[in-house]
């Protein structure tokens, strides 16, 4: 098992909280992970892009043409970070269909914006885009059920928190 993933977004959101899920998700499984992020302005919602490689890899930075997958929790980034990805790489986007044109890779996209603002949690976008993500089978290295663990881990103690975290990721799962 090898994949390559590059989150993208601005500062702010959560890239690297669902970079961090996911990496840990990953050693669970018993599977080697590298990370490696760049936070620019971050604090003044700047570009954040993370770079998330699982299976056997020697460097954590994820070359143009090799990622897998992005996952751009912004819309204005696909155009910043699709060039990461190789010629079966896929998206999925926090946008609405409009809002992103893209015709190379397959897209998939769900108004996070918007589901976030509605659930009362506008700073769960990352997870809804995560859900979106693993809402088609076998798209990325762990399914649903495992990232689910992994968040009931990280916040254990949190009761608040991880209701809406799970709340989050499974509209995001649901689709839109």
């Amino acid at each position: 098992m090898n994949q390559q993933l590059i989150i993208s977004g601005v500062g702010g959101q959560g890239i690297l909280f669902i970079t961090r899920l996911l990496a840990e998700t990953a050693i669970h499984k018993g599977l080697p992970v590298l990370t490696s992020e760049t936070h620019g302005m971050a604090q003044r919602g700047g570009i954040v892009i993370s770079h998330l490689k699982v299976g056997d890899f020697s460097s954590p930075l994820v070359m143009p043409g090799q990622a897998d997958g992005l996952l751009a929790l912004k819309a204005e980034t696909v155009a910043l970070h699709r060039h990461f990805l190789n010629n079966g790489g896929w998206i999925v986007a926090n946008a609405t269909s409009l809002a992103v044109v893209e015709t190379e890779h397959p897209l998939a996209t769900m108004d996070a914006d918007t589901v976030a603002l509605a659930m009362g949690n506008p700073q769960s976008v990352n997870l809804i885009v995560l859900g979106r993500a693993l809402a088609e089978p076998d798209r990325i290295f762990c399914t649903p059920a495992e990232v689910e663990r992994t968040i009931h881990q990280k916040l254990a103690g949190k009761k608040k928190q991880l209701e809406g975290a799970m709340a989050a990721f499974r509209a995001g799962l649901q689709g839109s």
